[in-house]
C-alpha cells in the first residue's frame, strides 16, 4: 500500500487488511523496487500438500473432513467465510482432493473485474461481438472444461448475469456474446462468498434459485479467531517458510507476545497473520519478538470490528429527523425533495468511498448494496448533475 494519508493508525489498518507493508508518499523508487522484490520472493507454499490445511483445532478438523468428503462430487459448492479466512484455499484442496486433479482449475474473482466485462469473462465472445472485441475468445466455463471453475466473492456478480450462470449449472449450456451456438461445460463450480447470501436474497440482491442451485453443498470456514492454537501453529509455519526462502534465521515469540497473539482477533484473518509473519521475519531475523513490537503490527481498531464489519451509527431518534426535515423545509423557499435526498445519497457514498479508500467492494457492502448498484448510483446521481447544469 502506497498512499499519503501515512498516519500509524491508517497503515497498521492497511496491513490488517492484507497489505503485506504500508509505505507513505513520497517513497523513494529504489527503496519501492527493493521492497517488492523482497515481498515477491515470499511464497506460501502451504498448498503443496493434499488440502494445504495447517492446524488440529476441531473446527479445522471438521472443515477438512467436509472437503474429503464433497471432494468427488459434481455438484456445486458455496464457500462461506470472512475475508482473509482461506476460502481460495479451501477450493484449491476440494480441486486437488478430487478425481479432477489433473484437469484445469481456473479461478475468478467476480469482484475484481468490471461488471461489463464479467459475462465476456465467463462465456467468451465472438469477433466484433461489441467494441474492442478484435477477436474471438473462449471464456474461463470453457477453458475450464472438464476440470473445476472457482467464482470468489460470487455475492457481487451482477443480477442481471445471475440467470445466465444459472443456466449453465442446470444443463452446463452457454453461448459466448455475440454468438447463437450453444456450447456445453462439464466444469464443476465452486463458489465463495463472505456475503451472507440469504440476506442478500431476503433483499433482492441474488436470486434465491442460484444461490440453491450454487449451495447444493456448502462450507463454512472459520474465522481464524476461533481457530485457539492453531494461531500458532499457523506462525511458526509461515515463519519456516519466508525465514528459509529469505536465507534468514527464525524470530523468537516472546511470553508476553505468545498470549496477546493469542488474544488478538484478527479481523483480516489468515491473511493478516501471514503479513504479520513476513514483516516480523524481516525485522526481527534471529531475534525475539516482545510483545511491544508485535502490537505495533497489529490493528488497533480490531477489537472493535472482528468480524462484524464497522458498526453502524445509532439512529436517530424520529422526532430529531422529523425537526431537522422542519427547518430544512421552512428554511428554503423552493424546497425540492429530491435534491435533498440526492444531496444525502451523494454524501453517504462518498463517506463509504472514504472509508473504504475508494475499494468500491467494500464501499458497497458498507452502504448496505451490491457493487453493480452502487455503480448505477453513482452514474445516475451524474447525469442528473450534468442535465441540471444545462
Amino acid at each position: 500500500m502506497l498512499s499519503g494519508q501515512s498516519d500509524e493508525l491508517n497503515a497498521r489498518h492497511a496491513r490488517a487488511l492484507g497489505a503485506t507493508e504500508f509505505v507513505a508518499k513520497p517513497a523513494d523508487p529504489e527503496f519501492l523496487r527493493q521492497l517488492i522484490r523482497r515481498v515477491l520472493s515470499f511464497r506460501d507454499t502451504s498448498t503443496e500438500n493434499d488440502d494445504g490445511l495447517i492446524g488440529a483445532s476441531a473446527a479445522l478438523q471438521k472443515l477438512r473432513a467436509q472437503l474429503r468428503q464433497f471432494a468427488n462430487s459434481p455438484f456445486p459448492v458455496l464457500i462461506e467465510g470472512e475475508s482473509g479466512s482461506g476460502k481460495e484455499l479451501a477450493a484449491g484442496a476440494l480441486h486437488r482432493l478430487s478425481d479432477r486433479a489433473e484437469r484445469p482449475y481456473l479461478a475468478l474473482n467476480c469482484a475484481a473485474i468490471s461488471p461489463n466485462l464479467v459475462e465476456a469473462t465467463l462465456f467468451g465472445h465472438a469477433k466484433g461481438a461489441f467494441t474492442g472485441a478484435s477477436g474471438q475468445r473462449a471464456g474461463y466455463f470453457e477453458e475450464a472444461s472438464d476440470g473445476t471453475l472457482f467464482l470468489d466473492e460470487i455475492g457481487e456478480l451482477p443480477l442481471d448475469l445471475q440467470p445466465k450462470l444459472l443456466r449453465v449449472l442446470e444443463n452446463g449450456e452457454f453461448q459466448r456474446i455475440g454468438e447463437t451456438t450453444a456450447r456445453r461445460s462439464s466444469a464443476r463450480i465452486v463458489a465463495a462468498t463472505n456475503r451472507d447470501l440469504k440476506k442478500e436474497v431476503r433483499e433482492g440482491r441474488f436470486r434465491a434459485d442460484l444461490y440453491h442451485r450454487l449451495s447444493v453443498f456448502t462450507v463454512a470456514i472459520p474465522p481464524l479467531r476461533d481457530l485457539g492454537d492453531d494461531r500458532i501453529l499457523l506462525l511458526e509455519h509461515f515463519r519456516g517458510l519466508y525465514a528459509a526462502q529469505a536465507n534468514l534465521p527464525q524470530f523468537r515469540l516472546g511470553q508476553a507476545a505468545t498470549r496477546r497473539l493469542l488474544s488478538y482477533p484478527f479481523p483480516g484473518n489468515v491473511r493478516e497473520l501471514r503479513n504479520i509473519a513476513i514483516r516480523l521475519t524481516t525485522k526481527y531475523a534471529g531475534m525475539e519478538v516482545r510483545v511491544d513490537d508485535l502490537e505495533a503490527e497489529l490493528d488497533p481498531g480490531g477489537e472493535l470490528n472482528a468480524g462484524n464489519g464497522i458498526a453502524a451509527p445509532a439512529a436517530a431518534n424520529r422526532a430529531e429527523l422529523v425537526a431537522i426535515a422542519l427547518n430544512d423545509i421552512q428554511s428554503h423557499q423552493n424546497f425540492n425533495l429530491d435534491a435533498t435526498l440526492h444531496m444525502w445519497e451523494e454524501a453517504y457514498i462518498e463517506a463509504a468511498q472514504q472509508i473504504a479508500h475508494n475499494n468500491m467492494s467494500q464501499a458497497a457492502r458498507l452502504l448496505g448494496v451490491n457493487r453493480t448498484t452502487l455503480y448505477n448510483r453513482i452514474d445516475t446521481l451524474a447525469r442528473e448533475k450534468r442535465n441540471s447544469a444545462q
